[in-house]
């Protein structure tokens, strides 16, 4: 059975008839057909397809459709239009800090909603922070390079 819910996708208004207990990363690959959140488990515990809902990062395989409703989410695709999420695309380019990607989207939407709450974390809650993300690649290195950049970035503005 459907009803419709109202949200914001990356800035734009969404209302659609959805069934109220599908998974969001269902909804949002497939009726808003926007492929910055990635499947990985299905499970929430690889991070893959973390959003940030109404600015808390959350693994949208597991948050249904109803639980967005006249809510704000946002994918990688509209962190380019917050300050902090753009400076933190900007350092993950710049430490090339994705081998294969898989994981960043996931990874830049829980350091965006970590550095948007604290400027200045220490090492034990950028770990906390991304305690639910997996990268099997191993750009750890690089990772922790991108978030020392834009912690550094935002102490200087």
């Amino acid at each position: 059975m459907s009803e419709i819910i109202t949200f914001t996708l990356d800035g734009e208004a969404q209302s659609q008839a959805l069934d109220p207990n599908a998974k969001l990363l269902y909804t949002i690959r497939n009726e808003c057909d926007s492929k910055e959140v990635r499947f990985g488990c299905g499970a929430g515990n690889c991070g893959a397809c973390t959003v940030l809902i109404d600015g808390v990062p959350d693994q949208s395989c597991n948050v249904p459709n109803w639980a967005v409703a006249n809510k704000t989410v946002t994918t990688a695709a509209g962190l380019k239009n917050d300050p902090v999420g753009k400076l933190v695309l900007e350092s993950f380019v710049a430490e090339q800090a994705a081998q294969c990607g898989y994981c960043i989207n996931g990874i830049l939407m829980s350091v965006t909603a970590l550095l948007k709450a604290n400027s200045k974390p220490s090492t034990e809650q950028i770990n906390e922070s991304l305690n639910r993300h997996l990268c099997r690649c191993g750009t750890h290195l690089r990772i922790f390079r991108a978030i020392d950049r834009a912690i550094n970035t935002l102490s200087k503005s």
